[in-house]
């Protein structure tokens, strides 16, 4: 059994006895750490900037409680404050509540029972504090992705209706059956492009939206899907397609995710493909073995240029204007593979090809 990490506490006051007192009494219920003066509370958490409850006395030498508090919430903001004072000193006691500065105080003299109850309750507030703070945090992150995403969004799918809208208003005014085609070939073109984009989209939200269904996988019939369409693929644009997959022993993970990994994956191979090439080749090999499926996507395509590596798989992002391509692709393989607990590796070199290497457990 894990063993539960103690709250962490600071005390300052001037008066070593309390100190002392303070420490012996609470040393097995928390972490203690005490300060004589405020240099010492600082180097303290300087070294602890994870200490969750602050408790300070308000009358000592060098500055009061309250200053103390002040002087800190700036830089410990997470910090639950807790002021110690006597009857005589309630109007710091206000003082530092109209601040904001304290999160309570605790009378002198105080029991056991007083600062235990005390703390407590200082930590789930810092709990729900530093919750609350996280969410906001996450909540500012989606809220910029959403803009960033609902921005190429809106751009990915404009593109292509305006190139289809040009063409029409162009073929309008064209009687030649060569020139008519031509922008019909356009037309096709565009709406291929869109038709890509929106296939992105859709596994983007299943991906992010849906939650995982692990069954048997049998990569075999898996891969017979893809095979007859890339098979075609390849024949159109005279690309030799190999694939190999050798599987001995059973293997489980999610179906959709695999074969969003596979399809972007060979999409991407084929579509970057160099045109004045013979032997243009496109290779799939699949192996399982120790309860991982080892899956290598090859090509003798155009590569990716070495500065551009380390960003193919950022959302939106292009390494090449030479193809339609979405921005996508990369950005849910790698996202697939994430929620899967895999790894994905690239050895590309420009004009000569890319091998994709994707190692995922069995879950």
């Amino acid at each position: 059994m894990d063993k539960i990490e103690k709250i962490k506490i600071l005390y300052i006051d001037d008066e070593v006895n309390n100190l002392h007192g303070f420490k012996a009494s609470f040393r097995f219920d928390y972490t203690i750490y005490i300060a004589e003066n405020v240099t010492e509370a600082l180097k303290h958490l300087e070294q602890h900037p994870d200490i969750r409850v602050i408790l300070s006395d308000q009358r000592m030498p060098d500055k009061t409680g309250v200053q103390f508090f002040g002087d800190i919430r700036e830089k410990y903001p997470n910090a639950v404050r807790i002021l110690i004072t006597g009857y005589t000193d309630i109007e710091s006691v206000i003082d530092a509540i109209n601040l904001g500065n304290i999160y309570r105080y605790i009378k002198k003299p105080w029991t056991d029972t007083d600062i235990k109850t005390a703390v407590d309750q200082a930590n789930q507030y810092y709990l729900t504090t530093s919750m609350l703070a996280i969410k906001n945090q996450e909540l500012q992150k989606a809220y910029d992705e959403l803009d960033k995403f609902a921005y190429s969004v809106t751009h990915d799918m404009r593109g292509p209706l305006l190139s289809i809208l040009g063409a029409i208003n162009i073929a309008q005014g064209i009687n030649d059956l060569a020139d008519i085609r031509e922008m019909l070939g356009m037309m096709d073109k565009s709406v291929q492009k869109l038709d890509t984009f929106i296939q992105s989209i859709h596994d983007y939200y299943n991906l992010n939206r849906g939650q995982m269904k692990i069954s048997d996988i049998k990569f075999d019939d898996l891969v017979a899907d893809l095979k007859d369409i890339y098979d075609i693929t390849g024949r159109t644009d005279h690309t030799a397609f190999d694939v190999s997959v050798t599987q001995t022993e059973n293997f489980r993970s999610d179906e959709m995710s695999l074969r969003i990994v596979l399809n972007n994956l060979l999409s991407n191979a084929f579509k970057y493909q160099r045109k004045a090439l013979d032997n243009k080749f496109v290779k799939l090999d699949i192996q399982v073995s120790n309860g991982n499926a080892c899956i290598e996507v090859k090509d003798n395509g155009i590569g990716i240029d070495e500065a551009n590596v380390n960003k193919i798989f950022n959302m939106f992002y292009r390494a090449t204007s030479e193809e339609m391509g979405s921005g996508f692709g990369l950005y849910n393989v790698k996202d697939a593979i994430s929620k899967l607990g895999g790894e994905i590796t690239v050895d590309t070199k420009l004009n000569e090809g890319s091998t994709f290497k994707v190692t995922i457990p069995s879950k």
